[in-house]
């Protein structure tokens, strides 16, 4: 046992050494976000994502679209808004067309077999009273870029 994990000590330092990081994004996804744009599929689903434009008029209103706009500024990057059914949008992030699916998810959604789900960030009572754990929704595999969105999330104070 202790030979095993050694040896993966050993293998993570040669890989480190090679310039791998841990985690990583196979489609470069942080790195294309940080300074640049961040793609997001938008569903309505009042108070989470709301169809009427924000008061500033850059994008839908809620409380999901301030995070993502929240998240975004602290990567520098610029939101670029794509409206649209949950399995449209969810299909678009599948293709690498987006970044992050927001749209009042919850850990029972039934996109977490075709998208990596975030840690829950927030709780709500639910229409029959049931509690509901909320998570956003990013492409399969795109670690780094999972990691920095969960840091960002569990630092935020979020209410319906």
């Amino acid at each position: 046992m202790i030979a095993r994990v050694v040896a993966g000590l050993g293998i993570l330092t040669l890989l480190a050494g090679c310039g791998v990081t841990i985690p990583t994004d196979p489609e470069d996804t942080l790195e294309d976000v940080r300074g640049g744009v961040l793609r997001v599929g938008v569903s309505t689903d009042p108070p989470w994502t709301e169809e009427a434009p924000d008061p500033g008029g850059s994008g839908p209103a809620g409380i999901e679209p301030q995070l993502v706009r929240d998240f975004a500024a602290s990567l520098g990057a610029e939101v670029e808004w794509t409206r649209g059914g949950e399995a449209d949008l969810v299909d678009q992030l599948h293709r690498d067309e987006l970044d992050l699916v927001v749209g009042g998810l919850t850990t029972t959604s039934p996109w977490a077999a075709h998208a990596t789900l975030t840690y829950p960030y927030a709780e709500a009572t639910g229409p029959e009273g049931a509690t509901e754990l909320h998570v956003m929704a990013v492409q399969t595999g795109e670690n780094a870029f999972l990691v920095e969105l969960e840091r960002f999330l569990l630092g935020q104070e979020v209410s319906p």
